[in-house]
């Protein structure tokens, strides 16, 4: 039961998102990675996240004479969002911060990918967390579509 009605949750919270798999949200940026990037951590400070840490995976991969598309992963978390989610189960620390991929495809595409917030209620013992959950992929989301140019 409450993996329906997480679902359905997930479903109607993703309407302009395309599913890949079943918790990965990803959608498709108006502008280049270093911008999406900019945006994103721009979006994420001014509601009260703290950006973590940049992980510029191409950029590492340069150091080790390889060669990845522009790959980086935004690291960012809020203790009034995240301890309420570890009281329902503290191993969802494992999963916090937040996490967004912003990357270019093959097509020169920049992508913006996390996982949606159900999945820390499926991975989790979080049947009484139901609405932080709710209130984490409202957040999520409407950073991903102002970091996308949505």
């Amino acid at each position: 039961m409450f993996r329906k009605m997480l679902m359905a949750l997930a479903l109607s919270l993703t309407a302009t998102s395309a599913w890949a798999g079943e918790s990965l949200i990803d959608v498709k940026s108006s502008s280049d990675v270093p911008s999406t990037v900019e945006r994103l951590a721009k979006a994420a400070e001014a509601k009260g996240f703290n950006v973590v840490a940049k992980v510029d995976h191409a950029g590492a991969a340069a150091k080790a004479g390889m060669e990845l598309r522009p790959t980086t992963v935004v690291i960012f978390g809020n203790p009034k969002g995240g301890t309420p989610l570890m009281h329902c189960d503290q191993k969802a620390g494992l999963d916090l911060p937040l996490k967004v991929l912003v990357w270019e495809n093959d097509a020169g595409e920049t992508h913006l990918s996390y996982d949606h917030p159900s999945m820390l209620g499926e991975r989790h013992d979080m049947a009484n967390c139901t609405s932080n959950l709710e209130a984490v992929a409202g957040v999520l989301k409407g950073l991903v579509s102002e970091a996308a140019g949505r």
